[in-house]
């Protein structure tokens, strides 16, 4: 599987060809803290809103932990996206090692 570290991730935000940022949390839990200029479709619900998502575009998928956003990311791989990766460690690990001032929870 394809992951990408808080750092690593970090490095491509502050580039011009940044990734889709695909956030596959709960909405009580995007309203406590997310990533700015992410997309946010709930796991339960990208089945249905694939078609929202460009197939041929880099897309980093993340949680709280990684744990759901590595199952979204497969999924996306078995359906034909070329170039998902997850998030390692998810927000969590972000807040921890990139930005302490995230709110965690």
């Amino acid at each position: 599987m394809d992951s990408i570290t808080p750092q690593e991730l970090k490095a491509r935000l502050s580039l011009r060809d940044r990734p889709l940022l695909l956030d596959v949390r709960q909405d009580w839990e995007t309203r406590l803290c997310r990533l700015e200029n992410s997309v946010h479709i709930p796991i339960e619900e990208i089945e249905l809103r694939t078609e929202e998502l460009d197939p041929g575009t880099e897309t980093v998928v993340y949680c709280h932990q990684g744990v759901r956003s590595a199952a979204v990311a497969d999924y996306l791989r078995r359906l034909g996206f070329k170039n998902v990766k997850n998030l390692d460690g998810g927000l969590d690990h972000w807040a921890r090692t990139v930005d302490p001032a995230m709110r965690r929870y």
